[in-house]
């Protein structure tokens, strides 16, 4: 397909700068064959059913934006991808300064260059490791704010909450997982008492979720990898869900595409543990997932061809005008939306 099929004109006033507040109060934009409904997160148990599997993303977002020095030089950098529990592919400004083997100094915390790539991406080897490494960024660094939030205003203190979900456990995203984001301990309490149950698999977002399709046709895009898993209590559960005629919710694109990663040329959802760079677009045989709850997204992004693949292109095309037309809020801390898989044409 056309990227330019993705397109869509969005007013900026509606991209969203901080998330609703509290979070159950964000709209809900639920989409069946039927029609649409315009309703709120609090509204999410009524729109779900006792034995539906809630497929939940528990990735925890680091503090991944930097600022720091080469020499009196003030720098300022964001990673997007571990290489090992050290070494960190990251964007850099103001590029120059980043010559192989020179120092990056972030407070108490130091880096060396390692590779400066032509693309554009610098690779970084920290003076420290694991755990070590993640308790240092958690003082120098800030929140990695997607590109239209952070245009808008600086990262502050409010983030270290507002973009991370309530059960993030598994540090290594630079990304939230943001349909998650609407999901509170109290609101979950009601879906797990009404017999809603849950498998917790970890994606850890990349910030080339965030990066532009810069082809024409669809089939000429290369996807960005992220690394994810699938473990085997998860994979059951979605396993004997599925076998039992319950539904699987897929919360957020980020936990969809990994359980479709798992259950690859295959009728079933296997253990797995793994980069994924698997890209989905209109066409595609979804194996596990039935709903998929996801916020609004980037026009002309894979988040949108995913999405328009789950729910149907035209049927997506629909929400999102009607989104705008009521002054839905878009993109991280936006509003949500709740669609049914619909099944590709022959």
């Amino acid at each position: 397909m056309k990227v330019a099929d993705f397109d869509f004109d969005l007013p900026p006033e509606l991209i969203a700068v901080r998330p609703a507040s509290p979070r159950e109060s964000a709209r809900l934009l639920r989409v069946r064959e039927s029609g649409m409904a315009d309703l709120t997160i609090a509204d999410l148990p009524g729109e779900l059913r006792a034995g539906d599997l809630l497929v939940l993303n528990d990735t925890k977002v680091i503090p991944a934006r930097l600022e720091g020095t080469i020499g009196e030089a003030h720098v300022e950098l964001n990673l997007i991808r571990a290489v090992d529990s050290r070494t960190w592919e990251c964007l850099a400004r103001p590029g120059r300064r980043f010559r192989p083997g020179v120092t990056v100094v972030f407070g108490d915390l130091t880096a060396r260059v390692l590779v400066k790539d032509p693309e554009g991406t610098i690779t970084l080897e920290f003076d420290r490791a694991g755990p070590d490494l993640m308790a240092a960024l958690d003082v120098v660094g800030t929140m990695p704010l997607p590109p239209y939030i952070a245009r808008k205003r600086a990262p502050d203190a409010q983030d270290r909450t507002d973009y991370q979900t309530a059960f993030a456990a598994r540090e290594g995203a630079v990304a939230a997982p943001t349909a998650s984001l609407h999901l509170t301990p109290e609101l979950l309490a009601r879906l797990g008492a009404m017999g809603v149950e849950r498998a917790m698999v970890t994606l850890h977002v990349g910030a080339g979720t965030f990066l532009p399709v810069k082809v024409e046709d669809t089939a000429d895009h290369k996807m960005h990898a992220e690394w994810g898993e699938v473990g085997a209590a998860a994979a059951e559960a979605i396993n004997r869900a599925r076998a039992e005629g319950r539904r699987v919710v897929a919360v957020g694109t980020t936990a969809l595409r990994l359980i479709e990663s798992a259950a690859r040329d295959r009728d079933r959802v296997e253990p797995f543990a793994d980069w994924t760079d698997i890209f989905i677009t209109p066409g595609f045989r979804f194996r596990a997932a039935d709903l998929l709850l996801t916020n609004f997204h980037l026009p002309k992004s894979t988040l949108v061809m995913l999405v328009s693949a789950f729910a149907g292109f035209d049927r997506v095309k629909a929400a999102y005008g009607h989104a705008i037309d009521k002054g839905y809020r878009f993109y991280s801390y936006g509003d949500a939306c709740l669609f049914d898989r619909v099944e590709p044409k022959a």
